[in-house]
């Protein structure tokens, strides 16, 4: 690999036009796809294999309904009396209907419910509380905001009455302050990158090789949705992993071409030998990230395999913009890429490391077994929240808790029970099912934490029949979740008809379900890949053990971190995000992918090098010592950067996106400060040679990767070592 990749660079280098030319063509070429045809879905999750989706659609079979005009929505009306009167009489009573009054006169408004319908009565049981639905047409993206306002509006300036506003026509702002994320992350990515180079040059190349790769795996991802329509939210992620790998594999490759230029290389033979070693490492690196992301497809749910295949793509990109890209650019900088003091040939060897980093390893290798049991205790701490963590779909209510939309479902919660607005659906089929409805209702009425069940029809057939069942417990309690399986346990009882639990509340139970159970497979699959991966790499045993082990602290602190500020609301003050609210339910099985990949990134980057020393005939402790020194340097710069990245989408005010930011930045802190640059090398000075053993039967079975480039020491066609560049 580092021979072929030792000639793609030079080449690269060489035929600096042709490859600027085939970039800037697959640029337009995407870009006129992603502008003509990109679509978005409406951002909903689902899992059509499910026994509730398949009993949703088999029930709008059985009682087809209108099509509801995409334009339509609805808003809840909660008015609340303010005195110890009945809310439907007297003064109340005129109150509330004024209110309706106003509310009906609002433009789009198409009709106003009435709560005191003798009908379909919706007051609360003690009196204090009407409900009233708004139901409006002509909403579109761009009036839902405005015509949501106004009904505030009109809430605010009741009299008389307390009111709140429940539902949400559109997303409220979610995606609002992302290209700002975006800004902030890059403006502290070049910072770190103009620190590290001490070259305004380089700095601004390897961003820019980072804004080159994203942008073409970004426009790849759009022109594809008109293929296939995808989440609004697939390309954020996309875009956040794809710039945090692009900065950092350039960087990795560039520092690498520094250092050889170093060393007297030519600056061809530099550039060449930068992409057979650190990118050996970052094709290595990559393909991690690539296999962990594609791998999400194995759990079965589209919107997580269609997330993953985005990143996965854009971090294909990225590498092969870090691979071809970047030493076309190298030969354009030349001596550029330099600090100005080192160019013209004077050279300052180590340039690159820092004496606070030796003085760090030094005392790491010195006390290795205080150390290793110091960070492992500190980490496990980090890991205890993870014990609370609880995952939902969405947050009943809406995520905010201080918007008027949460006020009003909490309201109705309290006033008419926790489940009353989250029922569940139960679909009877079979031949004379009416005279199952009578026994299905009386069995599912004693079972617990039911606190109604309601027939609610049966279809002109006489086949199929629905229930609405209203739990005594909220959506995402664990009552509810028990309820669900004891009604489906309680089908197998029935003769002679079928039952199905369905509904939105049931399609997310068994969502969440599916996700935390493929959660385990998922971690199970990613750590025997990173095992057999770093075993092929390292040829090693106890090495990729150590890494995989604290691969699993690292991703237990992001999560024990995250659930801390978004569930528990610690330092919420700092985020714009809202807190308080349960994990997204897709959120970590993301997090595992992504942050599996990452640690391996930091893995290869720093131990390659410790191993390369080794394999030169230094001892363990000299050679963590010598491989440490060369590479921390680059390894923190990178991992500042993906911290840069990261933490600026933790700011942002959509709670998905803050989420994923902050255990992503938490994970890439702990992973490569305290995992990969303390606790590995403290296990490897206490394992001396035992680390690097491996069975020789093993050695010979498992295929060679050169990801160190020893087969560049030994060939002699390489370009010869000149004192210039």
């Amino acid at each position: 690999m580092a021979r072929l990749l030792y000639r793609l660079g030079v080449f690269c280098a060489r035929r600096r036009p042709l490859v600027f030319a085939i970039w800037l063509l697959a640029a337009v070429g995407l870009g006129v796809g992603a502008a003509t045809g990109n679509q978005f879905s409406d951002g909903g999750f689902s899992m059509p294999g499910s026994e509730s989706s398949r009993a949703l659609d088999r029930m709008e079979t059985h009682f087809p309904a209108a099509q509801e005009s995409e334009d339509t929505g609805s808003l809840q009306l909660t008015l609340t009396n303010r005195t110890d009167s009945p809310i439907g009489v007297g003064a109340n009573r005129r109150a509330v209907e004024q209110i309706l009054e106003q509310a009906a006169g609002l433009p789009n408004v198409a009709a106003v419910s009435d709560p005191f319908d003798r009908q379909m009565p919706y007051v609360s049981p003690d009196k204090s509380t009407a409900v009233a639905t708004i139901s409006l047409t002509g909403v579109t993206d761009d009036n839902a905001e405005a015509l949501h306002e106004q009904v505030v509006d009109l809430a605010e300036q009741a009299q008389g009455l307390d009111v709140e506003v429940g539902g949400s026509l559109g997303a409220g702002g979610a995606g609002e302050g992302g290209h700002a994320s975006e800004l902030v992350g890059i403006a502290l990515s070049f910072v770190v990158l103009l620190v590290t180079y001490g070259s305004l040059v380089a700095a601004g190349a390897n961003i820019l090789m980072a804004l080159v790769g994203v942008a073409v795996g970004l426009l790849g991802v759009l022109a594809f949705s008109a293929l296939q329509p995808i989440s609004s939210t697939t390309p954020t992620l996309a875009l956040m992993i794809g710039l945090a790998v692009g900065i950092d594999y350039c960087l990795f490759i560039l520092a690498r071409t520094r250092n050889e230029l170093r060393e007297g290389r030519s600056l061809e033979d530099a550039i060449g030998r930068a992409a057979g070693t650190a990118g050996s490492a970052v094709v290595f690196a990559g393909t991690t990230v690539i296999i962990a992301l594609a791998a999400l497809s194995v759990v079965g749910i589209g919107f997580l395999t269609e997330m993953g295949l985005a990143a996965a793509f854009t971090v294909l990109v990225a590498v092969l913009a870090a691979l071809t890209l970047l030493p076309a650019l190298s030969r354009s900088m030349g001596p550029r890429m330099m600090p100005r003091k080192e160019r013209h040939g004077r050279q300052t060897r180590n340039a690159d490391r820092l004496t606070f980093l030796e003085r760090w390893i030094s005392i790491v290798v010195r006390r290795p077994a205080v150390v290793a049991v110091s960070v492992i205790a500190a980490l496990l701490v980090l890991c205890i929240p993870v014990l609370s963590m609880q995952t939902a779909l969405s947050t009943p209510g809406g995520e905010d808790p201080d918007s008027t939309q949460r006020a009003a479902y909490d309201l109705i919660a309290e006033k008419f029970g926790a489940g009353a607005q989250d029922p569940l659906i139960v679909l009877l089929e079979g031949e004379d099912v009416q005279a199952q409805v009578g026994p299905v209702t009386s069995t599912i009425q004693s079972l617990p934490d039911v606190a109604r069940v309601t027939p609610a029809g049966v279809s002109e057939a006489g086949d199929a029949a629905i229930l609405q069942i209203t739990p005594a417990s909220g959506p995402i309690d664990e009552s509810t979740y028990q309820l669900v399986r004891d009604i489906r346990s309680a089908a197998s009882d029935l003769d002679g008809v079928q039952l199905s639990v369905t509904g939105q509340t049931a399609i997310d139970i068994d969502l969440n379900h599916a996700l935390n159970q493929a959660l385990i497979v998922y971690l199970i699959l990613v750590v025997g890949l990173s095992l057999l991966l770093l075993i092929v790499l390292f040829r090693s045993i106890l090495v990729p053990v150590i890494a995989t082990l604290g691969f699993l602290l690292s991703v237990g602190s992001a999560f024990g971190v995250t659930v801390a500020v978004f569930q528990w609301g610690w330092l919420s003050g700092l985020f714009a995000a809202p807190s308080g609210n349960p994990l997204l339910t897709f959120m970590p099985i993301l997090i595992v992918g992504i942050l599996f990949g990452l640690a391996m990134d930091y893995q290869v980057f720093l131990v390659s090098r410790i191993h390369e020393a080794h394999r030169h005939g230094m001892r363990p402790v000299e050679a963590i010592l010598d491989g440490f020194g060369r590479t921390a340097i680059v390894v923190a710069a990178a991992a500042l950067i993906m911290t840069s990245v990261f933490g600026a989408f933790a700011i942002a005010p959509m709670s998905i996106i803050a989420s994923i930011g902050l255990a992503l930045t938490a994970g890439v802190l702990v992973d490569a400060f305290v995992v990969r640059m303390i606790l590995v090398p403290a296990l490897l000075a206490l394992l001396g040679e035992t680390a690097w053993w491996m069975p020789r039967w093993l050695d010979r079975v498992l295929p060679h990767i050169d990801a160190e480039g020893e087969s560049l020491e030994t060939d002699e066609r390489r370009v010869p070592v000149s004192t210039a560049y």
